[in-house]
């Protein structure tokens, strides 16, 4: 608690020693003839003859410190983009400019065009940025087709019955990934098996991934790395938008969003999603259905006040879902219970609210923030025999204070924040309810060195309610010894408190017995990472090659045990060791104008220590293999984008005790994927047509004893490959601009 009161008074004083300057905010977009204007990311805007610089963000936004000098005239710059230099208001408080991607010399026009996704230049974590542009290259219905063309993560099904599925990065699990909307932790607990359907592919407008610790600011558990989505804002250009999507299974989605300006200072935006799946599909006959019947209504509205140094956002999100799956047979509704098809029926209803408000102080550099957050979830469900129904309240809390010492070279980053998650849960007729209550503090330094250096050091105190007080360390460093070479290292550590049976609810597809043998503790792990991205000139072409290594210890870890008793999943705590290391390698590259293509090569060498012996971590590739090309056509009337993955083998739970009727090979073999998708592009709207896994590959026999659903060694949840063949699609887009 002294460390608690030491920074919470740092805070104040920081906040208390705002003063007089003034910050100068803007967007830069990119020159572009149709009528989108597309914000410019990772531009360069810095004060003529000074050191005080900025980058563009994600959108396009940047905010930059006044000069002490009279000379306010601003440099905006980027990569094959021409460089302006404008003459700023002593006053000015906002500015829009757009920089062209043209240059005419004698009648000649050279262009260029900004990739979907690229690495952050300019962050001392290693991010990518996924853009719109980069996820409609695929039928991105919903954030877990969001990663088709990412070499960095992976997304599988979690079992054969439900439709669950889970994210992995550096070979983890996705609960081992912060998940964050807009820097406020979503989906977390019982939203974490089926919240990847729950963010539409059309309310994005960005996703950053960023691979080992994240920010103190943004808590404690991130392990592996952060993923942040960016919904669209009502105060972008884009004030229509509708989509309309239809697949041979028999899925349609339907996305419509609208914003208006409702004064010079207020706007809102309504999204709103729909989607059905009802037609019944059993690709491999073995009476099973390989796609959960899906009915979801998404509505998600928002606010924003922007005045002169303050400004606030207020929003809503209501969901609800209702989804069948089980033996084709099975009708909603009817109990699952032996001499009865078998079935699974979940119902959920989730609510979540937001609320930001910043203050923007005269000094530079300096602003004061708080966004609170709460959410309720509400999920009944039968999994078979297995009957769980539980609801989960979440708050967050954040305020913090941002400045610098000295100049704005010493930037600090302090602040208060308090987590709350309260859950009742019953599983087959047994109550798990449980309070967590998470009061922290921290305190983050960046140094910056003009372009070439920047060092970001920060640590955190927390105390838990049932786990005691506990502190989190963390830094990253980024260095630029040359224009066309970035280097950086990342270190920290991560802690989660398992919600056992919420992020496991899958597992319930099976006849297995889940059991706490112990006291679950929290997660504890070391992060530690190194990443080189180097940019070549090839051929007048700019050749990017990034490769990183990370390497993840646990110190504790949540065992899930599926190989000592083949009718029970244990849980307990790490008696061992376990460990990660990821080694990945990445190159992209335009051979000629509007042509990218991206290659990628990642090695997983994952283990855990389970029923006292060293073993690979199950259900993990061993490596993997990426490689993705993208062409539009002159003016831009024509997108082709083809996908190939190829997917390494790996190993499967133990199967010696069952019968030998029953039993599976230990490992399960490499295969390949390809996706597929044509667009047509016109002024205001897009057709589209696609196929994912052209080659139709799926997975025998997902299902152990699936003729017999209610025997002992019933078991869905060994899925590590596809389960449908090929799936043709198409839709069409329509956006309407300022």
């Amino acid at each position: 608690m002294k460390t608690l009161k030491i920074l919470s008074t740092l805070l104040l004083l920081l906040a208390a020693s705002a003063a007089s300057a003034q910050a100068l905010k803007g967007k830069i977009y990119e020159q572009s003839q149709s009528a989108t204007k597309a914000p410019l990311i990772g531009a360069n805007v810095f004060w003529l003859g000074t050191t005080v610089g900025a980058a563009t963000n994600a959108n396009g936004e940047f905010s930059i410190n006044y000069p002490n000098s009279p000379n306010h005239k601003l440099v905006i710059s980027f990569v094959g983009f021409e460089t302006d230099t404008i003459d700023v208001a002593h006053n000015q408080t906002f500015l829009e400019h757009t920089l062209s991607q043209s240059v005419a010399l004698d009648g000649v026009v050279f262009t260029g065009t900004a990739k979907g996704a690229h690495y952050d230049r300019i962050s001392p974590m290693q991010t990518q940025i996924v853009t719109s542009a980069e996820l409609q290259r695929a039928a991105c219905c919903n954030l877990s087709e969001s990663f088709e063309t990412n070499a960095s993560v992976d997304v599988s099904y979690s079992d054969a019955v439900s439709g669950a599925k889970q994210i992995q990065l550096l070979g983890l699990a996705g609960t081992y990934t912060q998940l964050q909307a807009e820097n406020i932790p979503t989906l977390r607990g019982l939203g974490s098996v089926f919240g990847l359907y729950y963010v539409p592919g059309s309310w994005m407008e960005s996703i950053q991934v960023s691979k080992g610790t994240a920010s103190v600011a943004n808590g404690y558990e991130s392990v592996t790395g952060q993923i942040n989505i960016e919904y669209k804002k009502p105060w972008n250009d884009e004030r229509m938008y509708f989509n309309i999507y239809q697949n041979n299974l028999g899925m349609t989605e339907i996305n419509a969003n609208a914003s208006i300006d409702v004064s010079k200072k207020v706007s809102t935006m309504l999204l709103v999603h729909g989607e059905n799946m009802s037609n019944k599909v059993d690709h491999n006959e073995d009476s099973f259905v390989d796609h959960p019947l899906i009915k979801q209504y998404h509505i998600f509205n928002r606010w924003k006040y922007q005045g002169e140094n303050m400004e606030s956002q207020v929003g809503i999100k209501i969901l609800d879902e209702h989804r069948i799956s089980g033996q084709k047979s099975y009708s909603s509704g009817s109990l699952s219970i032996p001499g009865q098809p078998f079935g699974v029926d979940v119902k959920t209803q989730r609510q979540e609210g937001f609320l930001k408000v910043g203050y923007i102080f005269n000094r530079p550099s300096t602003s004061l923030g708080f966004i609170a957050a709460a959410s309720n979830h509400d999920q009944e469900s039968m999994f078979g025999s297995n009957l769980y129904n539980a609801d989960q309240q979440s708050v967050h809390s954040n305020l913090v204070f941002v400045s610098y010492i000295g100049n704005t070279s010493h930037g600090v980053k302090t602040g208060v924040n308090f987590n709350f998650d309260k859950y009742n849960e019953v599983l087959n007729g047994t109550t798990y309810n449980r309070e967590e209550h998470v009061p922290g503090v921290y305190f983050e330094y960046t140094y910056k060195f003009l372009d070439k250096l920047t060092l970001m050091t920060g640590v955190r105190y927390d105390n838990h309610n049932q786990f005691g007080d506990f502190v989190t360390p963390r830094i990253h460093f980024r260095y630029q010894p040359a224009q066309q070479v970035t280097l950086r290292a990342s270190a920290g550590r991560g802690l989660r408190s398992p919600a056992v049976i919420a992020e496991n609810a899958f597992l319930l597809s099976s006849s297995k017995q889940m059991e706490l043998t112990e006291p679950i503790e929290m997660e504890d792990a070391w992060n530690y990472g190194l990443n080189i991205t180097q940019r070549y000139n090839l051929w007048d072409r700019e050749l990017t090659l990034s490769t990183d290594y990370y390497h993840t210890k646990f110190v504790n870890q949540l065992v899930v045990d599926m190989d000592q008793d083949p009718t029970k999943i244990l849980f307990y705590n790490l008696k061992g060791r376990s460990y990660s290391n990821s080694f990945q390698v990445e190159a992209s590259y335009s051979p000629f104008t509007r042509f990218d293509v991206t290659a990628a090569y990642r090695l997983n060498d994952v283990k855990t220590t389970i029923d006292g012996t060293l073993k690979q971590k199950p259900l993990v590739s061993e490596y993997k293999g990426l490689l993705t090309f993208g062409y539009k056509t002159p003016f831009n009337k024509w997108q082709f984008d083809y996908t190939i993955q190829l997917n390494g083998g790996g190993t499967l739970p133990s199967n010696e005790q069952l019968p030998a009727e029953l039993q599976r090979k230990s490992t399960f073999p490499s295969y390949t994927t390809m996706n597929a998708q044509i667009t047509k592009l016109f002024r205001k709207w897009e057709l589209y047509v696609g196929v994912e896994n052209l080659t139709g590959f799926k997975q025998d026999n997902p299902i152990i004893s699936a003729a017999d659903p209610y025997n002992t060694y019933f078991d869905a949840t060994q899925v590590w490959g596809p389960l449908t063949g090929r799936k043709f699609y198409a839709g069409i887009r329509m956006s309407i601009y300022k």
